[in-house]
């Protein structure tokens, strides 16, 4: 039952278990709000249901990596750091690995595991998980003093509410936004919500072409309309019906403000080699190749589905004998594998984000308790504020480092009432 020490924490993700569990640690009553069946819906596929639980990189690193609102997030990244994650999950019993760009998964590549241990941990500390969902807060004289939920109507007793409910991504998940509109009702202004770590939207047709290609060690690049480049990084990008996806892709289109620029893709296929060293590759495979068409040549160096769209590209007939390509011909196709391009019309739905970027506006949290300043007793944790990373590990960094803030704070306010 609610009481006047309890800490009702409202969202049962990763910034909410997190949020749940530091505050039962620090001698609060807690219980959960959570709507769906089982917590942690959303982890079970963070980083393709592997779960990349953070990055374990310096602070420094990790405040380069938060794009939007880094430096409010300086505090809780002092008192929760990457470090103090990873020690939180293999304290928990589940062993961690750090694999390349610095990104964290569990050794068993399992991301029930760490659904799992969390679970697990809200169980032991007696957090009472409560299938129920926020729908309403009332502040008066900038204090919270009434709460509403589906299943328990009006509460007037509790210490202290931990919002956590996640941001407009992904909503077959729980994640519906309506968190920020259970926050807005108390005052707190919303900035504009839109996708971030998003697929990318294209109209050219080799799109559809190409669609399910999945290309692996490129390097992409994105250039805005002043020939600036926004995104530059090697890895792994799939073509898709609409346009462009994969890990690549997520990660660019957080860098992208298509509101103000309009941006094009270019992908280098042969990232490994500098054009002089595959010119000199491609000399050698026609030479090799003499009486073959062009086409199998271009076959030699790209996947099938790829090779009628490179051929297009070069504007050398496919037929055309291998012995009769030109210097200017060569130089073509060597072009049409260093800069693919696809120009981009605009990000995929917030619904088809990984995360979303916008929320409440940061300027009204305090950024060392993630207590409301537009609401006493509100705190405010993960997706539903106004911050996000790059992909890598940081956006659950963010939940971790919040939940943990909140959390705590909560729990010292109740505690301290006693």
């Amino acid at each position: 039952m609610a009481h006047s020490n309890n800490v009702i924490v409202a969202g049962g993700g990763a910034a909410g278990m997190m949020a749940a569990i530091t505050a039962a640690r620090a001698g609060a009553d807690v219980v959960l709000l959570e709507p769906n069946e089982k917590v942690g819906r959303k982890l079970y596929i963070t980083g393709k249901g592997r779960c990349n639980v953070t990055n374990n990189c310096t602070r420094d690193e990790l405040l380069a990596s938060i794009p939007r609102n880094g430096r409010f997030l300086y505090s809780a990244f002092h008192r929760f750091s990457p470090q103090d994650a990873m020690d939180f999950f293999e304290g928990l019993g589940v062993p961690l690995k750090t694999e390349r760009g610095k990104r964290v998964f569990p050794v068993s590549d399992r991301a029930a595991d760490i659904v799992d241990a969390l679970f697990f941990e809200l169980r032991r500390l007696g957090v009472e998980l409560r299938r129920d969902r926020l729908t309403g807060l009332t502040a008066q004289d900038g204090r919270l003093v009434e709460i509403t939920t589906e299943r328990g109507g009006t509460l007037y007793q509790f210490g202290a509410v931990i919002l956590a409910t996640g941001g407009a991504s992904y909503p077959r998940t729980g994640s519906t936004g309506e968190g920020y509109a259970l926050a807005r009702s108390v005052g707190h202004t919303i900035t504009t919500l839109r996708g971030s770590l998003v697929p990318l939207e294209s109209d050219d047709p080799c799109c559809v072409q190409l669609q399910g290609l999945s290309l692996r060690n490129v390097e992409l690049r994105v250039r805005d309309d002043r020939g600036r480049t926004a995104f530059r990084e090697q890895g792994e990008l799939l073509f898709t019906h609409f346009g462009l996806s994969g890990p690549l892709v997520l990660s660019a289109s957080a860098h992208l403000d298509f509101g103000k620029r309009s941006y094009t893709a270019h992908i280098d296929l042969k990232p490994a080699l500098d054009e002089q060293t595959l010119d000199a590759r491609l000399v050698r495979e026609l030479g090799a190749r003499a009486n073959q068409e062009f086409s199998n040549v271009v076959g030699g160096l790209v996947p099938r589905s790829l090779i009628p769209v490179i051929v297009a590209r070069s504007g050398v007939p496919g037929e055309a004998k291998a012995h009769d390509i030109r210097k200017e011909q060569r130089r073509a196709l060597l072009e049409a594998l260093k800069d693919f391009t696809v120009p981009l019309t605009g990000p995929r739905p917030v619904e088809e984000a990984v995360v979303t970027s916008g929320g409440v506006a940061v300027g009204e949290v305090d950024p060392k308790t993630m207590e409301s300043k537009k609401a006493a007793g509100l705190y405010l944790a993960g997706e539903v504020l106004d911050v996000d990373g790059y992909t890598g590990g940081f956006n659950l960094q963010i939940a971790w480092a919040t939940g943990h803030a909140a959390g705590l704070a909560a729990a010292e306010r109740v505690v301290n009432r006693e």
